[in-house]
């Protein structure tokens, strides 16, 4: 497949079309309203402990008033944990299950449902199935649970919200890191603020090259985004921002399973091609180009405009496991295929907010309009690459590409409407509620061919569907001291068939899944507001979750998934130089009511009988029942820091008939730095003591996971300029 990268400058010239009458909702609450937030303009702090967050109200607000669990991992906790991947950060976070996403995108199970489409930057949809890189990530924000009322499709159980550097402070970083797998990456970060000038800048970018503990693999990225913000009052804003990221790397589905477990080899055995690093990789290229353009009218209104391009090409080749395993003869079938996706769309977001006083209550509005448009199109390829290799000592094939048995290509169109309307009610210092309803409209097209080369067969394919829906949510507060907060939510959400992949026969005729969250928690404040804790306890259930009817092979909308849990969390900045991150999630994520079978694992000891097992009943799949992180450093004065901490996951189910399970575990990492005001020296150990484990499945596969990597470490000097 040819790269190339279509012209920004078309999306830079529509970012500054926006009209000038569209303005941001500033939902900081002033003292005649809800409590104000300051925002600062120096270095960004250090803290483990954020007040705040964006991505739960559509504005920085503090979270003890926004009655749903939201979990904020700092910039701070990032760099101290040298984490280089979404993967990465989301250890920090309770109530996750972490999935392979075929080898070539960011993919991570919520609360028990797969959140391959709920992926967002600052607040605008990124769907595109590629791995994000942390350069230009401020702090990445988590909302649990449906959260379609600001948001639109998706969220079952939650969201992922990137949080991005912009400029308005003084930065000047440099850093280069070196790892035990023969891995370099260097970063940028550059900005000036406009002091009382018009204009502040900010760079950012990131060069990784390297290998893996894997066999054979291997990644090559680079990543860069500027920004520029145009102050022309102190009412009136633009920022502009850009960014582009390329990566190459080699595609690897995992390992196999055999009698109920991934199959015990060194971790890194590879099971695909012998020239992986030219028949198995994934490439992708990711270029956007964002403008936001924002204004204070009075004390009362604010309004914003946001407007979103991005164009994504993905060149994908894998050779990965096929069917079942053969358990008597210890061998399986190697599939080779090819995926081109070229696609490109845009997101306008125009919201007004009102402040106002009725009565006794104070009450801020929001009023939103989105609309979209994204078109994706595929070309799909695949062959058989070899009968026979071992699941235990494979000797792998030269792939040169296969004979093609298949294939097929789509032209897909995707048009989104929602307007919104959200209100901040304040009955009193105590007694606080949110109150929220979305109405979407989503449409799709697909039309393409199916094509079996061997008898020359073409079934061609013209579709289409619009999908409607509501989205309300609900939730009351209550604050009896300014240091506990307690609330009661409730919220739904919507998953329409091909939201994240084109129609097709077999969904084309179903109506959307719907999703519904009933939760209860508290959130506390410690010491000064230095440290935090929450505790939530909530039921989530989606139904017409699409299931195959085993009598007539058609995908049916008959199924239920409930997950009940419990989840808590402790953040702190304690005296004496401690910082501390902890949570623990409790998931009982369940099928509850289905009539499919899964016929993906065989009869333990056989050469492939396939095994048909109801999976009414069955845990969900990657989500463990317990699971717990912890992370603690300590400033040892002098400008030295040490730290550590250790992450436990239960067993999963790796497919869902729950016939191989992903064995639980527990890993350890530690770090230690010097930092002076020019200078910083960092030293990570990860997985300290080398525990073999697996840290991620398909979630529908028993044969594709993947295992964690061994004991290494990394060194970072990072200069301040």
């Amino acid at each position: 497949m040819k790269f190339r990268l279509k012209p920004l400058s078309l999306a830079v010239i529509a970012a500054f079309s926006v009209s000038p009458a569209a303005v941001s909702p500033v939902f900081a609450q002033s003292t005649d309203n809800l409590p104000q937030v300051q925002v600062s303009g120096s270095r960004a702090n250090d803290s483990y402990v954020a007040p705040t967050a964006v991505s739960g109200t559509k504005s920085e607000a503090p979270l003890r008033d926004i009655p749903q669990t939201i979990n904020v991992v700092p910039a701070q906790v990032i760099k101290d944990q040298n984490a280089t991947s979404i993967q990465d950060v989301l250890k920090n976070v309770p109530g996750l299950g972490l999935s392979t996403g075929d080898g070539q995108r960011d993919q991570v199970f919520i609360r028990g449902f797969t959140a391959i489409g709920d992926q967002f930057v600052d607040g605008f949809r990124d769907d595109a199935l590629y791995f994000r890189d942390l350069s230009n990530v401020e702090s990445l924000e988590v909302i649990k649970g449906p959260a379609a009322v600001l948001y639109g499709r998706g969220s079952s159980g939650g969201l992922i919200n990137r949080v991005t550097k912009k400029p308005g402070i003084d930065v000047s970083d440099v850093s280069f890191t070196a790892n035990s797998t023969a891995g370099r990456r260097a970063e940028l970060d550059l900005g000036r603020g406009a002091g009382d000038g018009v204009v502040s800048w900010r760079l950012t970018g990131a060069v990784e090259r390297g290998d893996g503990f894997r066999a054979q693999q291997f990644i090559d990225r680079t990543a860069i985004a500027p920004s520029i913000e145009l102050r022309f009052s102190a009412d009136t804003k633009l920022l502009l921002q850009a960014d582009y990221l390329e990566d190459r790397r080699v595609m690897d589905f995992g390992i196999p399973a055999y009698r109920g477990r991934p199959v015990n080899v060194d971790p890194g055995t590879y099971y695909g091609a012998r020239n992986a690093r030219e028949a198995d990789f994934v490439q992708s290229r990711v270029a956007s180009t964002t403008a936001t353009f924002t204004h204070r009218f009075n004390d009362e209104f604010s309004f914003r405009n946001g407007l979103r391009y991005y164009d994504y090409h993905l060149n994908r080749n894998s050779t990965n496991i096929s069917g079942r395993v053969n358990e008597v003869a210890g061998t399986m079938a190697l599939l080779h295929g090819s995926l081109a996706r070229d696609e490109n769309g845009w997101f306008n977001q125009s919201e007004l907010t009102q402040k106002l006083r009725l009565g006794e209550t104070k009450h801020e509005i929001l009023y939103g309009v989105e609309f979209g448009r994204q078109s994706k199109n595929s070309l799909q390829a695949s062959a058989l690459a070899s009968n026979t290799v071992s699941i235990f000592n494979p000797v792998l094939p030269q792939i040169n590409p296969a004979q093609v048995l298949t294939s097929n290509y789509t032209v897909g169109s995707y048009d989104t409407f929602g307007a919104y309307l959200q209100d901040t009610v304040a009955f009193s210092e105590q007694w606080k509620a949110l109150l929220g309803v979305r109405y979407d409209s989503f449409r799709q097209k697909a039309n393409g061919a199916n094509i079996n080369v061997n008898n020359g067969v073409v079934t061609p394919f013209n579709l289409a569907r619009t999908d409607t829906a509501y989205s309300p949510r609900a939730g009351l507060v209550w604050q009896p001291t300014e240091t506990q907060s307690y609330y009661l939510s409730w919220s739904k959400s919507f998953q329409p068939s091909g939201e994240n992949f084109a129609l097709a026969a077999s969904n084309a005729d179903l109506a959307p899944e719907n999703t519904r969250n009933t939760e209860v928690g508290a959130k506390y404040d410690f010491w000064d507001n230095r440290a935090s804790a929450t505790v939530s306890v909530f039921r989530l259930e989606r139904d017409n979750i699409k299931t195959t009817d085993p009598t007539t092979n058609r995908v049916v909308p008959v199924g239920k998934q409930r997950t009940d849990g419990i989840e808590l969390t402790f953040n702190a900045d304690l005296k004496q130089g401690w910082k501390v991150v902890a949570g623990y999630a409790y998931l009982d994520a369940k099928i509850t009511d289905s009539i499919a079978v899964d016929g993906t694992t065989n009869v333990p000891g056989t050469a492939g009988t396939q095994l048909n097992v109801p999976i009414q009943g069955k845990n969900a799949t990657l989500t463990p029942k317990h699971s717990a992180n912890l992370w603690v450093t300590k400033d040892l004065g002098s400008g030295f820091t040490v730290g550590s901490g250790a992450n436990a996951v239960a067993a999963r189910a790796a497919n869902p008939g729950n016939t191989v399970l992903l064995p639980g575990y527990v890993t350890a990492d530690a770090m230690a730095a010097y930092r002076t005001a020019k200078y910083e020296l960092q030293f990570n150990v990860n997985n300290i003591f080398n525990t073999g484990y697996i840290i991620s499945g398909h979630g529908s596969s028993p044969n594709l996971s993947l295992p964690g990597a061994p004991r290494s470490f990394a060194l970072t000097l990072r200069y301040h300029m």
